[in-house]
C-alpha cells in the first residue's frame, strides 16, 4: 500500500503554507517512542481521508528543526492543520485515530 503521508521539508513545508494549501503536518522525530506510536495511525487517517483538497504531511524534526522552531513546538508529536496559510488546529501528544481524524478535518 502507497503512503498517503508527504515527506516534508523546510522548503515544501514553505510552499504549502504559502500557496494557501489545506495540510495537516505531523511534527515527529526517530528517537521518539511516541511519534513512533503514533505514525501508523497518521497513516491509517492519512488513508481514509478522500478529500483531496486535504493533504497530510509530516516533518522530521531532526533533519528540519526550522519548522518546529517557526511553529513553536516544543513537545512531539504535535500534529498542525493549516487553512488558507493560517493555523486552524494544534494538537500535542498521542491520540488515538478518531481524535486524530475530527482534528485534520476541522480545516474543511
Amino acid at each position: 500500500m502507497t503512503s498517503k503521508v508527504t515527506t516534508l521539508n523546510d522548503a515544501t513545508f514553505q510552499e504549502n503554507l504559502q500557496n494557501g494549501s489545506t495540510f495537516a503536518v505531523r511534527l515527529w522525530a526517530e528517537w521518539c517512542m511516541p511519534c513512533r506510536m503514533m505514525s501508523p495511525i497518521y497513516e491509517d487517517v492519512a488513508g481514509r481521508i478522500t478529500d483531496d483538497s486535504l493533504m497530510m504531511g509530516e516533518v522530521n524534526i531532526d533533519e528540519f528543526p526550522s519548522v518546529a522552531v517557526q511553529l513553536g513546538v516544543r513537545s512531539i508529536p504535535t500534529v498542525v492543520v493549516f487553512k488558507e496559510g493560517k493555523e486552524v488546529s494544534r494538537s500535542t501528544g498521542m491520540m488515538p485515530a478518531p481524535q486524530l481524524e475530527q482534528l485534520v478535518l476541522s480545516a474543511k
